[in-house]
């Protein structure tokens, strides 16, 4: 490609960059700004969302095609509701979730998603005549008869014919009633189980497929009635096994505060690549202005669901993405100091750094895919942002910064040393001029590991871990109270519900309380805690922030899910590690030092009675993707020094390796550190938890990958190395040190 068609292509995507950052914002003509056109989770606009899972011991197709006939049936009932845009999605084999956005009476949305509606139409001496299949419609009408309101059904032609039979055995006499109350020529109508209405058929038998539930309803019970009936029965018996109610106004807050801290973070990131790579870290710039608006309107193109864990999950990629330019841009600048004129080291920086770029996200994104696979609807939020911006951030690299470098390279003007950062004595900024000794030292690094994984031990077998509600199964309310109240005076007021409550402040000024009990409250027994806080306290239920079930089956999942998700990742990562560098030495020492770093978080997490919860799983897999990415980019230049059969023992070669790729680990780490960090002061709680543990893992991984995995690569290599004999001759020598001693 020519100059003059690079220059044109430079300046067509600072016009797209400039453009895409305007559309984004403001919109223009039919293209509405981002605001508008990206749909919003529950846990920002507000709503409802309950998991129900099946009572059945159905299997295989039987139980696919029973899910599949449940899940139009409750799809039916929530559009009647008038709801926008609700969701009904089969997780797993037994369960379904049902998303609300928006739903203003939030226990009545869980009371109609949760009532299996099994409508049946019965003789009085019990005998089923027909069901809630039968019926093509229902709707609420004025009683003729009385007052009040009915619900008029019309059935189709079978429920018309059963129908007439059922009420001609009834007129005739035919059937004696063994329900006390009922006469012998009635039709019950019962809705889950109950006899809403037994009607007589005094006038001869029906016709014609229509007749009339009666009962003195009033206009809102009648319209309710008919929504479910209009649902059809359920195929299933259905349980409510998780649950959550959310309140608009935490979520709009939070996400408020967290755009504020992605652009203060963004900012940062944007200051440190000037200052440490001075003119070609305006590339990077360029290349990660260009990456923000892709991945925001990606997500929106696809009709992704924004989350705050989402939002995490692309501030965290967005400090991440500027990995593959720090990679390239030391290549470039160790090329230059090596003897290369800035266009030749160009060229040479680039090819090189391909396949540590690569190879490096590729692991990341192996994590991430299989986070969203395992992990549930929050975790799925931010492992997709996270895989999108892990995609979209190798593109950028490869395409757009290398536009840019390669043509700065190779003008007049801007292709010299100082504008890529090297020094008038031939050395780069931002770079270590002394080779450090980091093998010298491994039993050191050794200690400090054995010592942080022992207190974790001894701290999570003397307390144990703090597991939430998410894994326990339980309950948690949150209210907004208006004003600080005692706790005990929130405990004596639903004593009477024997819950054992851990109750907490939450909010500014702590004027929010949180209710956490191991007890899996129903819809019901949660109005009734809430009630009995809004008589004492003279709060109502808008002031109801949030309410969480998860039942014991969803807390037993997860913790599986999170052992199965380390064990696939790492295996996955060590088979494409193998893979890639045909070696098990380099794979084996990267899964320890992932072993390590699960172990680290673990530890971190019991240390500090930390919360172990939904967010976990994510955090703990995330911190896995990144301290592979880092252990990968050593192993690299390990293999590479290798390759060119660099001078040295094999402890010399992976001490310049470290050294030589030290300065973009720490940049890469510390840029990610601080594009979090306004997140962490910013965010509200629920970000809180992703963030706060994976800011330890980046810190983890950046020091296993250093301290742990090169030295365990330098073991297996140094017992690789030496002979059968050699062996031999080391235990003699060993073992007669030890007789000296005695």
């Amino acid at each position: 490609m020519s100059y003059k068609v690079k220059r044109v292509l430079a300046i067509i995507f600072i016009v797209i960059i400039a453009a895409g950052w305007y559309l984004t914002i403001f919109g223009a003509g039919p293209i509405a700004p981002l605001k508008d056109r990206m749909q919003l989770g529950l846990d920002i606009k507000g709503g409802v969302y309950v998991v129900m899972e099946a009572q059945t011991d159905l299997t295989g197709e039987e139980l696919r095609d029973a899910m599949e006939q449940t899940q139009a049936v409750i799809e039916e009932r929530v559009n009647q509701m008038g709801l926008a845009e609700p969701v009904v999605t089969i997780e797993g084999e037994k369960r379904i979730r049902v998303e609300l956005p928006g739903a203003e009476d939030a226990q009545d949305a869980i009371d109609q998603i949760g009532r299996t509606a099994q409508l049946q139409f019965a003789l009085s001496d019990g005998t089923i005549v027909l069901d809630g299949s039968n019926v093509e419609d229902a709707t609420a009408v004025m009683d003729d008869q009385s007052a009040g309101y009915a619900v008029a059904l019309e059935f189709d032609s079978e429920g018309a014919d059963l129908f007439y039979e059922a009420t001609r055995a009834a007129y005739n006499g035919e059937v004696t009633s063994t329900v006390e109350g009922v006469s012998s020529n009635a039709i019950m109508i019962i809705l889950d189980d109950q006899i809403i209405s037994a009607p007589s058929v005094s006038d001869g038998p029906i016709s014609g497929g229509s007749c009339s539930i009666t009962g003195n309803f009033t206009h809102d019970e009648a319209s309710d009635l008919a929504a479910l009936i209009r649902g059809g029965a359920l195929p299933l018996e259905l349980q409510e096994v998780n649950s959550s109610v959310q309140s608009a106004r935490i979520g709009y807050g939070a996400l408020e505060m967290s755009i504020y801290a992605g652009i203060i973070g963004i900012a940062l990131i944007l200051l440190i690549m000037v200052v440490a790579y001075r003119g070609i870290g305006i590339a990077a710039d360029l290349a990660l202005l260009f990456y923000v608006i892709i991945v925001l309107n990606i997500m929106s193109a696809m009709g992704s669901v924004l989350t705050l864990p989402g939002i995490a999950g692309i501030i965290l990629s967005i400090g991440m993405a500027v990995d593959a330019n720090v990679v390239i841009f030391s290549r470039i600048r160790e090329e230059i100091v090596a003897g290369k004129t800035v266009r030749s080291a160009t060229q040479a920086g680039f090819k090189r750094a391909m396949s540590t770029v690569i190879d490096s996200q590729v692991t990341t994104l192996i994590a991430a895919v299989i986070l969203y696979q395992i992990g549930t609807s929050s975790v799925k939020g931010f492992a997709w942002t996270f895989m999108i911006g892990i995609i979209v951030s190798i593109f950028t690299a490869v395409v757009v910064t290398h536009l840019y470098v390669d043509l700065m390279a190779n003008s007049k003007r801007l292709g010299t040393k100082g504008f890529f950062g090297i020094r008038k004595d031939n050395t780069a900024s931002f770079s270590f001029k002394k080779e450090l000794h980091f093998i010298k030292h491994r039993k050191i690094f050794y200690a400090v590991s054995l010592v942080i994984l022992a207190a974790g031990l001894v701290c999570g077998l003397v307390r144990g871990l703090n597991y939430g509600v998410d894994f326990t199964g339980g309950t948690v309310i949150q209210m907004d109270m208006g004003k600080r109240v005692e706790i005990s005076q929130v405990e004596e007021a639903i004593a009477e519900y024997d819950l054992d409550p851990e109750i907490i402040y939450s909010g500014e000024d702590n004027h929010q309380i949180m209710i956490r009990t191991i007890e899996s409250l129903g819809s019901d027994e949660r109005s009734q805690v809430i009630a009995s806080i809004n008589e004492a306290f003279g709060t109502t239920d808008e002031d109801v922030v949030s309410q969480e079930l998860f039942g014991p089956s969803v807390g037993d999942e997860l913790k599986n899910n999170a052992i199965l998700a380390i064990v696939i990742a790492s295996l996955c990562m060590l088979i494409y590690i193998r893979f890639r560098f045909s070696n098990w030495k380099f794979g084996g020492a990267a899964l320890l030092g992932v072993l390590h770093d699960a172990l680290v978080m673990l530890a971190f997490y019991a240390i500090f009675n930390v919360t172990v919860n939904n967010p976990f799983i994510a955090g703990i897999l995330t911190v896995i993707g990144y301290s592979i990415n880092d252990t990968i980019v050593i192993f690299d230049r390990v293999r590479e020094n290798l390759r060119n059969k660099s001078k040295g023992t094999m402890e010399e070669i992976l001490d310049r390796s470290i050294t030589q790729t030290l300065g973009r680990s720490l940049m890469t780490s510390a840029t990610t550190l601080i594009v979090t960090i306004p997140l962490l002061i910013m965010g509200g709680e629920s970000i809180r938890e992703f963030i706060v543990p994976l800011m330890v893992g980046i810190v983890a991984g950046a020091y296993s990958s250093i301290a742990v995995c090169s030295p365990l690569y330098y073991e297996f290599s140094r017992r690789k190395s030496l002979s059968k004999y050699e062996r031999q001759v080391r235990k003699s020598a060993k073992r007669k040190k030890k007789e000296e001693k005695k």
